[in-house]
């Protein structure tokens, strides 16, 4: 892994993007922006036969290291600016993560049960998943999804 220093030797910081100072390749020149977009929908940089995602880097070159987990704040994995990155655990970064698009209630944690013909609220706390309730009414399914997401998942809550 890049040191904090090789990292500002190698790029500039602008508004969340990596501009080469170095000409690293005849694809990355001085001044080009640095990073291609990977399958997970993050930017990564290809530097001395290795890659590193630009989010890592950004975060490297304010903090001086690296958490094992950097979570987006907005959800976005392409906006690494530094105020929307934060170091996060496993269970955190996954608590802000967005609307499954299989979701059949389009709410988070909001599930259509058939075999209790209601509205299911489950959702994973503190490392286990746990059954809140059902409710025939889904604005109170969601209004309870929200509040227990509130309350456990803090300022890692996603609602959407």
């Amino acid at each position: 892994m890049l040191t904090q220093q090789q990292a500002l030797d190698l790029f500039e910081y602008r508004e969340g993007k990596l501009f080469w100072r170095i000409n690293a390749s005849p694809l990355a020149q001085i001044g080009m922006e640095a990073g291609s977009p990977a399958a997970s929908g993050h930017l990564k940089i290809g530097y001395r036969y290795k890659y590193y995602f630009v989010h890592r880097l950004v975060y490297l070159m304010f903090n001086g290291g690296i958490p094992r987990f950097i979570d987006h704040i907005n959800g976005n994995p392409r906006d690494n600016r530094i105020e929307n990155l934060r170091a996060a655990t496993a269970a955190q970064n996954a608590q802000n993560k967005k609307l499954n698009c299989n979701s059949t209630s389009k709410i988070k944690n909001v599930h259509w049960s058939a075999k209790r013909n209601n509205w299911q609220v489950q959702m994973n706390i503190h490392g286990k998943y746990t059954f809140i309730g059902t409710f025939k009414d889904l604005e109170l399914a969601d209004f309870v999804a929200s509040e227990y997401r509130d309350k456990y998942h803090g300022e890692f809550a996603r609602h959407g």
